[in-house]
C-alpha cells in the first residue's frame, strides 16, 4: 500500500473565504478550477505536495460555497462550525486527524469545538491529533494583535518567544489573545497538538479596498500611515502545506504554550499600497483621480470597508512588531517581498474584481443573525 493512503485525513475550515479566492498563480494542479482557485487547498493538491484529494476536507458554511469547490474534487462538507455537536459528529464520522482553522478567530467557540472533537477523535483512536490556528487575517492579525496600538505592551516578539505566557499574563479580553489562550489550555487539556499561526492582513485589505474605492469612485487612506506585517496569498499557503508536511514526516515542532509562529514574509507602507491602487485604479477608469483622499471619518471608513467601526483604523494604522528578519520559521522560503507586490499591483486589482462576494469573513460572528 502507498504510504500516501495511510496518511491521516485532514481538515480545513474556512476553505470558501480568502484562501480560495485569491489567486495562487504558482500552482500546478491537474484541473482548470484548481489552476484558477488559489489557496490552501490548492497548495496541497498541486503536483509537488502529492496530497490525496480524498484525504483533504474542506468545512464551509452556505451551499453555494460548496459547489464553488466541488471542481477541486475533495471532500466538501456544509458545516456550521457554532453547532458542537455537528463538528464532532463531523470529525468523528470523517476520522480526522489534523485541523487547519481558517475560518475565525474572533468567536474562540468555533476553534474550541474543533479542538474537543480532536479530543475525542485521539481518545477513540490513540493517535496524535493536531491543531493549526490561523490568526484569520483582518481585525485578528499580528499587525493589530501584537502592535501598540492594538494594546500590546510587550514590544517586538518573533518565532519561539514566550508569547502564551505574555498573553495570559495580559489578560486583557482583546478577541485573538482570547481565543490564543483558550484554545492553547483547551488543547493541552484535551492531549492535542496545537499551533497558534500569526497571519498578516495585507491580502484581505486589498479586495476590501478595491471594493470601496469603486463604490466611492476615490482611493481613501488615513491620516496615520502604517508599516504592515505583510504577506503574499501565494506564500501563506506554500506555508501551511509546509507545515502540514513537517507534521506528516514526524518532526517534533515546537507546540502547545511555545507553539506560536509568525508567517510575516516583509513589510509594507499602506500609504505606498493606496498610491499603487489609486493609479490602477485610475487607469482603468475606475475611480476619478490617481491621488489618495484622506478618510473624512472612521465611520464613513467601516461603512465603505464593511468593517466594524472599532477596528477599521487599528487594521489600517498599527505598525509591525513581529522580527521576522533573522530567519523565517520551518524552513519557509518566500517569494514575494514589498518591491515585487508594488510591481504587481494591477495584478491584485484583477483579483480583487473576482473575489467571491458570497466569501466567509471572519466579521460574520460580529453581525447580528435573525
Amino acid at each position: 500500500m502507498s504510504p500516501w493512503l495511510q496518511r491521516p485525513n485532514i481538515l480545513i475550515t474556512g476553505a470558501a473565504g480568502y484562501m480560495y479566492d485569491l489567486m495562487l498563480p504558482t500552482v500546478s494542479v491537474n484541473t482548470d478550477a484548481r489552476n484558477s482557485g488559489g489557496s490552501v487547498v490548492a497548495a496541497l493538491l498541486s503536483e509537488n505536495t502529492h496530497f490525496l484529494e480524498n484525504k483533504l476536507f474542506a468545512a464551509v458554511r452556505t451551499e453555494e460555497q460548496v459547489q464553488a469547490l466541488q471542481p477541486l474534487d475533495i471532500n466538501v462538507l456544509q458545516l456550521n462550525l457554532q453547532d458542537e455537536q455537528k463538528v464532532v459528529e463531523i470529525v468523528l464520522q470523517n476520522e480526522i486527524d489534523i485541523v487547519v482553522h481558517i475560518a475565525s478567530s474572533i468567536d474562540f467557540r468555533l476553534a474550541l469545538y474543533l479542538v474537543l472533537a480532536l479530543g475525542k477523535r485521539r481518545a477513540v483512536t490513540a493517535k496524535d491529533t493536531y491543531f493549526i490556528h490561523a490568526l484569520t487575517p483582518g481585525q485578528s492579525s499580528v499587525t493589530t494583535g501584537y502592535s501598540k496600538e492594538g494594546g500590546w505592551p510587550y514590544g517586538t516578539i518573533k518565532d519561539g518567544d514566550k508569547v502564551y505566557k505574555l498573553e495570559k499574563e495580559l489578560n486583557d479580553g482583546f478577541p485573538i489573545r482570547v481565543t490564543n489562550t483558550a484554545i492553547t489550555e483547551l488543547a493541552k487539556e484535551q492531549r492535542v497538538t496545537s499551533f497558534i499561526v500569526g497571519v498578516p492582513f495585507l491580502s484581505q485589505n486589498i479586495p476590501a479596498t478595491v471594493k470601496a474605492s469603486m463604490k466611492l469612485k476615490a482611493v481613501y487612506k488615513f491620516d496615520e500611515d502604517s508599516n504592515f506585517a505583510a504577506v503574499h496569498i501565494s506564500d501563506l499557503a506554500e506555508y501551511y502545506v509546509l507545515f502540514i508536511k513537517k507534521i506528516l514526516q514526524g518532526e517534533k515542532l515546537p507546540s502547545g504554550e511555545v507553539g506560536y509562529y509568525f508567517s510575516v514574509a516583509h513589510e509594507a507602507g499602506w500609504w505606498d499600497m493606496t498610491a499603487s491602487l489609486a493609479t490602477v485604479l485610475y487607469d482603468r477608469g475606475l475611480v476619478t483621480k490617481p491621488t489618495v483622499q484622506i478618510w473624512p471619518s472612521d465611520d464613513v471608513a467601516a461603512d465603505a470597508l464593511d468593517l466594524p467601526r472599532q477596528f477599521v483604523r487599528l487594521m489600517h494604522t498599527a505598525r509591525v512588531t513581529i522580527d521576522y528578519k533573522n530567519g523565517y520559521p520551518l524552513g519557509w522560503q518566500p517569494k514575494w517581498d514589498e518591491h515585487r507586490l508594488l510591481a504587481n499591483m494591477a495584478e491584485e486589482v484583477n483579483t480583487s474584481l473576482r473575489y467571491d462576494k458570497g466569501r466567509t469573513t471572519l466579521f460574520d460572528t460580529l453581525k447580528p443573525t435573525n
